[in-house]
């Protein structure tokens, strides 16, 4: 070592305890001690902060850090001071300061003591504190988040674009500019916006070799599949990410009612709230936080176990960003998306009210994240290739830990139709991005295909043998292997690099493999890991079945009036042994419990002790009674005889809606009294002849009511006379 790195190794000691840089630190700050304007591109956890707090301090004056959030510039503040005896050795210059707190970092900056000063971009561009800033001497400008800088970047903040003008009123300073995440596309708007295209620049690998990502199909039971995710990982800590408000609020609920220690997480909490949560993650006293991409921002937890997508995100560089909060100590870090289609095209309609050139930018870095979900190649792969970064899927570190890679899909020789698409994209003469020369291939017409007569070229429809899906797909692998690139700067139109050209010259094997479907499964599956596991036991059906006609028949009722068959199946799927859990099975309340429930609970204990069947308790998913409200505005309008029109409108309910509440109150057992309102729809013949009728019948299936009586009585006179009959007769 020569006499400059024996110091700063010294000065790391001193100032940090560290005897040893970690990965590219030393050589930035050596970068940042000779003056030269410095671009640091490391992801989290990577150790970026140390890169500019260690020359501020050894270096003559003040160095600026401009930071885009508040509650960040304060922990970073916390840290520095807990290093040196001085506490003006670092300070905080933004409007949440008093004017006696303002002259005191004036006067610690004026004194040579203030070593780091951290400010908002909003606060530089006052002009007092520019004037007061060009009056002393500073060391070097660092921008932290840079990639705010970029329209591209996950996290745009118009003020940023405006620094460089305000950098230049500082005289000659060197700039520093350090973001965890960058594509290069951003990597190279940050340049240009800072004007410091001359930049020395590092880039330290965006691997993760400890993370395992995998992507569930979204399901309707998307809630009962997280739980069981998280029992399964008692006692870990995780984040799950949602897109919006209400969402944390409902995810966080469920979570609490099965037992597991969560807190809601997002801008809408008031500050207090918010720094408790934060605070009760942070000391472990919840395990899991359920937020908004609020939240995480500078959380230094090491030793978060997973990150959990609820919604998928905007971009691919949100999705790295957050799932980069996983298992920052090299321990274990398991990543998991549910993605489905639907999610995507709620987000492009959210998008459909923003400026056109701001539309582009959404929908280009959207259709990145549907090829991650959708891709079956190795997910590590295609998301370094994003980040501009070659990764070895055979030899490279952390290469089996992604579902893809384990539970590999079919592979199928493309050669030729690799020729094919290539040629494509040659021929059309690179105007076109993914969506067109698919079409191009299947031979389908849009207005941008006939506004360039592509429709009239010999190779119109020339890939008609293969569907949408499949060129697609090729399409994703192609580029990635870098027969094909995305020219990002025109959003994403394709072209063809020169490596695709000598593979049409020369073409070789190329195995493609095929993408997921991911369809909306139904209601009663639970997937996981792509295994349903939402079947119930047949054996114990028939043995419920049977006790549900003999219960029937002592009470003189039809069986349905019991409990419904979604019911007994729900039993014989989640075997509750006790009342307080048939309270969870689907159509069974409290009253319906208590009323029918002991000879139930006591077959089903016996069953599962002869059968030495082991229950799934993580199966039993309470739901947080979100509806209850709902529930309960219903029943008491109803005792006070509101008619139900206004009711279903004072909840912007539809009748139908309404109706379908009712039956679920009745059907779990609550009395529901509606004779006020069927007395003015039906005269007491029909009511008793409807009466009757479910009496005797077999179901209680409105289809075989409509049948029977044919056309008689509308859809819904025969709905409400049901909710009246399992009212009066089972309640």
């Amino acid at each position: 070592m020569n006499s400059n790195e024996i110091e700063i190794h010294k000065e790391l000691k001193k100032y940090f305890g560290f005897s040893q840089f970690k990965g590219l630190q030393e050589q930035v700050i050596t970068s940042i001690l000779d003056r030269k304007n410095t671009f640091v591109i490391m992801p989290t956890g990577g150790g970026k902060s140390l890169c500019y707090q260690l020359p501020a301090l050894i270096q003559e004056g003040t160095a600026i850090v401009v930071s885009p959030l508040i509650a960040l510039m304060k922990n970073q503040v916390d840290a520095i001071r807990s290093l040196s005896s001085e506490n003006g050795i670092a300070h905080v210059l933004n409007s949440s300061l008093t004017k006696t707190e303002i002259a005191q970092v004036k006067k610690d900056i004026t004194s040579g003591l203030t070593k780091l000063l951290y400010v908002a971009p909003e606060s530089l561009t006052k002009e007092e504190y520019v004037a007061f800033l060009q009056s002393v001497p500073i060391s070097f400008v660092a921008i932290d988040e840079a990639h705010c800088i970029s329209e591209w970047g996950h996290d745009f903040r118009p003020e940023y674009r405006n620094l460089r003008n305000i950098i230049k009123q500082l005289g000659k300073v060197p700039i520093i500019g350090l973001t965890a995440t960058a594509t290069p596309k951003v990597q190279e708007d940050i340049l240009k916006n800072l004007d410091m295209i001359d930049a020395n620049t590092f880039k330290a690998s965006f691997n993760r070799p400890n993370l395992y990502y995998e992507v569930r199909t979204k399901t309707k039971n998307i809630e009962s599949d997280i739980i069981r995710f998280i029992k399964q990982h008692k006692g870990k800590s995780g984040i799950i990410y949602c897109l919006s408000r209400k969402k944390v609020e409902s995810i966080a609920e469920v979570l609490q009612v099965n037992g597991i220690s969560a807190v809601p997480y997002h801008a809408g909490l008031d500050a207090k709230t918010r720094a408790k949560h934060q605070d009760m993650f942070l000391m472990e006293d919840v395990d899991v936080v359920v937020a908004t991409i609020a939240f995480g921002m500078g959380i230094d937890k090491p030793d978060v176990r997973f990150v959990i997508h609820h919604d998928i995100p905007k971009s691919l560089e949100s999705y790295y960003q957050e799932t980069g909060r996983a298992g920052r100590d090299g321990g274990e870090g398991h990543c998991l998306a549910y993605y489905s289609y639907k999610d995507v095209e709620k987000l492009e309609k959210f998008m459909s009210g923003k400026p056109v050139a701001e539309q582009e930018i959404g929908f280009a870095l959207l259709q990145e994240v549907v090829a991650y979900a959708e891709t079956s190649m190795s997910r590590r792969k295609f998301l370094l290739h994003y980040f501009g970064e070659e990764f070895d899927s055979e030899t490279g570190e952390g290469a089996d830990m992604d579902d893809n890679v384990r539970n590999p899909k079919h592979k199928v020789e493309a050669k030729e139709e690799v020729v094919k698409l290539l040629e494509i994209v040659r021929d059309t003469k690179h105007i076109y991005k993914s969506k067109e020369i698919v079409f191009t291939l299947i031979g389908r017409i849009n207005a941008v295909i006939k506004a360039h007569k592509t429709d009239t070229q010999p190779y119109f429809g020339s890939g008609s043998s293969h569907d949408e899906k499949y060129w697609m797909a090729l399409l994703r692998q192609v580029l990635v292997t870098g027969l094909l690139s995305k020219d990002i700067e025109t959003y994403g139109v394709i072209k063809i690099t020169q490596e695709g050209l000598d593979f049409i010259k020369k073409p070789v094997s190329f195995m493609m493999s095929e993408d997921h479907e991911y369809t909306e499964a139904d209601d009663e599956t639970i997937v996981s890991g792509g295994k349903s596991s939402g079947t119930a036991d047949e054996v114990l059906t028939g043995m419920l079945r049977e006790l549900r006609k003999k219960v029937a028949k002592k009470l003189g009722v039809p069986p349905f009036v019991v409990f419904q068959d979604p019911s007994i199946e729900d039993m014989a799927l989640k075997y509750p042994i006790t009342i307080q859990e048939l309270y969870n099975i689907h159509g069974v309340g409290e009253g319906k419990a208590k009323k029918y429930g002991s000879e139930f609970v006591a077959l089903i204990s016996r069953y599962v002790e002869d059968n030495d069947i082991i229950r799934p308790d993580d199966l039993v998913v309470k739901s947080t009674g979100v509806n209850s409200a709902n529930k309960l505005y219903i029943i008491q309008n109803i005792d006070r005889k509101l008619s139900l029109n206004d009711i279903a409108s004072a909840k912007g309910l539809s009748m139908d809606a309404l109706i379908k509440e009712m039956e679920q109150i009745v059907y779990s057992g609550t009395k529901l009294n509606i004779k006020y309102w069927i007395d003015d729809m039906l005269d007491d013949d029909q009511q008793e002849e409807i009466h009757d009728y479910f009496m005797e019948s077999e179901s209680d299936k409105i289809e075989d009511a409509l049948k029977e009586f044919d056309g008689d009585y509308d859809i819904d006179e025969l709905r409400l006379m049901r909710i009246k009959f399992i009212s009066e007769v089972a309640n």
